[in-house]
This record gives C-alpha cells, structure tokens and sequence, in this order.
C-alpha cells in the first residue's frame, strides 16, 4: 500500500518541519503549504490527500477559508491547529465540518496519534483488520475482542468504549470527550455514565483493565502493556 498522504498547512516553517518530521517516522508521505490559497491549490491538485492538518491564523486565506472551500468539495479529514483557545473558535471549527482542534503549543506524538486514530475511524487505514494492544486484540469487523488469546464477551457500548480507547491510546481523554465519541453528540445523560461502563469493562477484561488508566478529576487514558508482561504474573495489576 502507497503511503497515505497528510497536507500540512502552516506559515511557519518551523513548524511544518516539526510536524513533517514527526509523521515521515510514521511513513506518510507529507506534502506542505505555507498559506491558504497554495493550500488551496495542492488540495484540488492533488485529489489524494488523506488527511489536511490546517492553521488557523495565516495569511493571505486563513483556515476557516481553507476549511471552508475544501468542505463544499470534500469530506476529508482536517485538523485545526491554533495559538488561541476561545471555545468560540473550537465550536466554529466543528460547525465548519473539522474533526479535531489542537491548541499550540502541543505535543507531536499526540498530533501523530490523533491523526492515526481519525484515519482509521474514517475506514482509510486498519480497515477490516485488527486493532492490537499488548495483549489486547480488536477485530472491528466481527465485534469480537480478544484478551490473551481468550475471547471476551462485551455490550455493544463497552466494545465501542474499548476500541476508542485503543485507537487513542497515550492520550487523556476528559468524561465530555468520551461521551461525545462513543455516546455521540445527541446523548444527553450524565457523564458519569462512563464511570459505570469503565468499572464493567475493566472488570471483564480481568488484568488486562489496568491498561485504563484513571485521571482523578479529568477523565481516562488507555495504556498498554508490553506483551510479555501483564496479569500472567499475578493478580497485583488489578484495579
């Protein structure tokens, strides 16, 4: 399979070369612009763009505009990076059809981990195949996980819950974040629901549920454990 191509779209060089860096480790293939209109024009040149990871403040056609044009064409995936954090801007860049929106300064192995996560939503990459963790085996096509080679049955919502945190795995993840993922946006119970759907899950996924890290007043963070470790050597990893 060609390397999937990510267009990275920033006025400052520094930063596409950080971001390039990060994602050639990662084996996509990255193609840079440094302003909306050249944005603009590698996009509908290209038609093979996997992914747009787009800035906000630039000049000559900032990133609303990009997000704005590429959205009347296409249902690409795009990443909104900003210096700012108004909740305004954040709820413009969803209005506008954006799937995620990272505040600067941030961290470039979550940048490259978020990218990863939402292409394989999206069904461009790990399509049909296994979501793996350690020990931790997910095959999104028949709704089946296995656990140390052992199948593990799950509700409908604890396996959507255990495959987002895998495909976010090293990532915090807020209650709020979680809900709207997995519960979607038309849920309108308590977030606290996922307290009662991370205790079941992890209780059913025996040793292996200390992989779920808690954040005391945040949320959850997945964390897998090397496969040679684990609850083989005892019951001490259990929450």
């Amino acid at each position: 399979m060609d390397s999937l191509k990510i267009l990275v779209v920033d006025d400052e060089q520094r930063m596409r070369k950080l971001v390039r860096d990060f994602l050639v480790r990662k084996k996509f293939e990255v193609i840079e612009a440094g302003d909306g209109a050249e944005a603009i024009d590698i996009f509908f040149s290209s038609k093979d763009i996997a992914l747009v990871i787009l800035d906000v403040m630039m000049p000559r056609m900032d990133g609303w505009e990009v997000c704005r044009e590429i959205r009347k064409e296409s249902k690409v995936p795009i990443i909104m990076l900003t210096a700012k954090g108004d909740e305004r801007d954040e709820l413009l860049g969803f209005e506008l059809g954006v799937d995620e929106y990272i505040t600067k300064p941030f961290s470039p192995s979550i940048l490259v981990a978020r990218v990863e996560a939402i292409l394989r939503r999206s069904g461009v990459v790990d399509n049909g195949e296994l979501l793996k963790a350690g020990d931790i085996e997910i095959d999104k096509a028949a709704h089946q996980v296995r656990i140390d080679g052992k199948l593990v049955e799950l509700s409908f919502k604890e396996f959507e819950l255990l495959t987002y945190f895998v495909e976010n795995q090293g990532i915090a993840l807020s209650r709020e974040k979680i809900l709207n993922s997995v519960w979607n946006y038309d849920y309108y119970g308590d977030a606290r629901t996922i307290d009662t759907h991370v205790k079941k899950l992890r209780a059913k996924m025996g040793d292996r549920g200390s992989c779920i890290k808690t954040i005391w007043g945040m949320g959850y963070k997945f964390e897998a454990e090397p496969e040679e470790s684990g609850g083989k050597n005892g019951s001490s990893e259990k929450s």
